[in-house]
């Protein structure tokens, strides 16, 4: 079926269902052009919570739609694909939290918001890429336990050197295994390109940056900076934003050569945003409720997340 019709039927369904369709940015290009807002995890997360509407088809891995279920329990919310997953988000051993409860009084845990709603549930705030920082600098704790991911962890401890970090070992797979040496031999080519990566990648990518910042600050500096040559350090779904609102400006971009690609973001497609809208409520692509104790406590993760940002 080509694409026009795929869309068109999707715009039908969407009328029926009184849905709005959310899209990450890592997600195609063509899942990104059919959704109604485009967006990171922070401001899909804060859509998803302000939207009016009876369904959001969240077209992202599990985390994203049981977030937006958390912040939107009376909404039905729809996964395209269901068995799209973050790894990252079940790098927190078992125990781990609770040993550090045990061990330390003035202990504040701080979860990225690419996590299980369980480890939500364990934590006292969720961030993301974009709001770390404030999130994490306006908590009165001094000891900040940081899960999953240490990159990011490591980044915001830098910048937050009153505080005392504690690290979880996990990681963005993607992101960890970009290769500075793949950033420098661009840099050689294009030496007066900037680098922009995300707080995800390794430290040896990270020491590269003239810019490191979350998905949408990456897109609003390449966007928005006088410059004309730009290496892009994180996955390549984002270009297609970028070069949609820099056209005509000659700017020019330029991807690592081992391609940063998300195989779980992958498998959202126009046939199955079109396929989850026809099955509906009740179906495998239904986000169900969280357990209910596990729910009010990772929502409340959440809800002080969109506080704090604010």
């Amino acid at each position: 079926m080509d694409k026009q019709t795929l869309a068109s039927e999707i715009r039908e369904l969407k009328k029926q269902r009184n849905a709005v369709i959310l899209a990450h940015y890592y997600t195609s290009p063509e899942v990104q052009d059919a959704a109604d807002y485009v967006g990171d995890s922070f401001g899909l997360s804060k859509m998803a919570a302000e939207l009016d509407c009876d369904t959001l088809v969240f077209c992202g891995v599990r985390f994203m739609g049981e977030s937006a279920k958390l912040l939107s329990p009376e909404k039905t919310v729809l996964l395209p694909a269901p068995e799209a997953d973050c790894p990252m988000a079940h790098m927190v051993e078992d125990g781990f939290i609770e040993r550090l409860r045990e061990t330390y009084d003035d202990l504040a845990v701080v979860c990225y918001v690419n996590s299980t709603a369980r480890i939500k549930a364990l934590s006292d705030v969720c961030v993301t890429s974009s709001n770390a920082l404030a999130v994490v600098s306006s908590l009165l704790e001094r000891t900040i336990a940081f899960v999953p991911d240490r990159h990011l962890g490591r980044y915001v401890a830098e910048m937050l050197p009153e505080k005392r970090f504690i690290l979880n070992p996990g990681c963005c797979p993607v992101h960890d295994a970009m290769l500075a040496e793949e950033i420098k031999a661009l840099k050689a080519q294009h030496p007066e390109a900037k680098v922009l990566v995300h707080p995800e990648c390794n430290e040896a990518v990270m020491a590269l940056a003239d810019y490191a910042g979350s998905t949408a600050g990456i897109i609003d500096y390449a966007v928005c900076d006088e410059g004309k040559e730009y290496i892009i350090g994180t996955v390549g779904g984002v270009l297609h934003q970028i070069e949609r609102k820099t056209e005509g400006s000659g700017k020019r971009f330029f991807l690592p050569a081992t391609k940063p690609t998300c195989a779980d973001m992958d498998l959202v497609t126009l046939e199955n945003v079109r396929d989850c809208l026809a099955a509906g409520a009740g179906s495998v692509y239904e986000v169900a409720p969280a357990p209910d104790r596990e729910k009010v406590r990772a929502r409340a993760s959440l809800v002080r997340m969109l506080e704090l940002s604010e």
